[in-house]
């Protein structure tokens, strides 16, 4: 019996996929995990370990029912992360890790429980997500006091690859970043350290005010910005995905991976569209091959982690911080444009979002926190006081 390889257009369609999502968005992973104490060496391990269980557990899942799983890290979450202005150690971080995870496996296998968090309104969710990403964007504005031809230049480029080629605008971003700062000779050898893949495990020890503080706000964004969009993808594209099974086992894999620092594996969405498509495989049958792909793929970059983590930490602070921006934009317009289409919601929002993008912390905890503490009471406020009839 001939064994049939997936056509050429399946190794394209998980070759862009797997470099959209890793290229776009390593600077703002890399940004997270050193934000909550990760040092450089720590940094690749999370690297690392997050490419390793976005390609065994997607390759198994894609396995196990015949369907495209394609899984990411979290972007939401590593913003979150990257905003938190809570001091932590790294075995602290590590716990808080491991609880968001423990939270998505809790909503996979119980449905009560994950019919409770799916009353959540998409509008405040939303809401606290972009107020975790506007301090970013705003940050990127701010650079250009100090920084014109560089955020102009970066700007530009952005907002024509985003009118003709939206598919590659981060990665179009990112080499303009590096050509740049290439051509200003700000580029420097990355530091001495491991090539190859590394795994430094951390005991994970918690901290009440920080588990609440971040794990409650990074198992909200992940589950709603990326595991429920990962499962409309995958419907829109005819498949009838397990929901349980599938945010259960990208809780496990958080779960296992966290002491080695992954804050997040879950369900992709943008690049599960690339892998889902017609264009991707002819057969929906056997689209779960291009799955596989993208899985090796990963497991690939696994291999060289900690160079590629050290050689974007050698990029000047600007730089980071200018393609982090700009990275953060259409995820930004995103959750506003949910947050506000519900009309009877949108009080609920506005202070969801104000209060998340305030940066405040109060009894240890940060804005994420208070922002759905503020978005609640908008709510209870709204049920127990019914609009007046005009």
């Amino acid at each position: 019996m001939a064994i049939r390889l997936p056509p050429l257009p399946s190794w394209s369609a998980a070759g862009i996929a797997t470099f959209v999502g890793f290229g776009g968005t390593i600077p703002l992973v890399i940004q997270a995990l050193t934000n909550v104490g990760a040092t450089v060496e720590q940094a690749g391990s999370g690297v690392t370990v997050l490419c390793l269980g976005i390609a065994l557990a997607g390759a198994a899942l894609s396995f196990r029912y015949r369907i495209p799983v394609v899984l990411a890290w979290s972007t939401p979450g590593a913003a979150l992360l990257a905003a938190s202005t809570t001091h932590l150690s790294w075995a602290a971080a590590t716990a808080v890790f491991a609880a968001a995870g423990i939270m998505v496996i809790v909503v996979g296998v119980t449905p009560l429980f994950g019919r409770l968090i799916a009353r959540l309104p998409a509008a405040v969710a939303s809401a606290m997500l972009a107020g975790v990403l506007l301090p970013f964007c705003l940050n990127l504005f701010r650079l250009s006091a100090t920084h014109p031809v560089l955020i102009g230049g970066l700007l530009v480029v952005f907002l024509a690859a985003r009118r003709k080629v939206p598919l590659y605008s981060l990665i179009l971003v990112l080499g303009t970043a590096i050509a740049w700062t290439g051509l200003r000779g700000e580029l420097h050898a990355p530091p001495p350290g491991a090539i190859f893949g590394t795994l430094l495990p951390e005991m994970p020890r918690a901290d009440i005010s920080t588990l609440i503080s971040l794990s409650l706000p990074l198992f909200l964004v992940t589950l709603v910005s990326q595991n429920l969009p990962g499962l409309v993808v995958l419907r829109s594209a005819g498949y009838e995905p397990p929901a349980g099974p599938l945010i259960a086992t990208t809780g496990l894999a958080t779960l296992l991976a966290a002491p080695f620092g992954a804050h997040g594996v879950n369900l992709a969405a943008i690049t599960a569209s690339l892998c889902t498509s017609q264009d991707a495989h002819p057969d929906a049958g056997r689209r779960w091959l291009v799955a596989v792909i993208y899985a090796g793929l990963y497991l690939a970059l696994a291999l060289f982690a900690p160079a590629l983590v050290r050689m974007f930490v050698s990029l000047p602070p600007a730089v980071i911080a200018a393609v982090t921006g700009l990275a953060l934009i259409a995820p930004l317009i995103s959750a506003l444009e949910t947050s506000l289409s519900t009309p009877d919601e949108r009080n609920a929002a506005i202070v969801t979002f104000l209060a998340t993008g305030s940066g405040v912390v109060f009894l240890g905890l940060g804005s994420a926190f208070w922002g759905l503490v503020a978005g609640g009471v908008a709510l209870t406020v709204k049920r127990l006081l019914p609009r007046s009839a005009s």
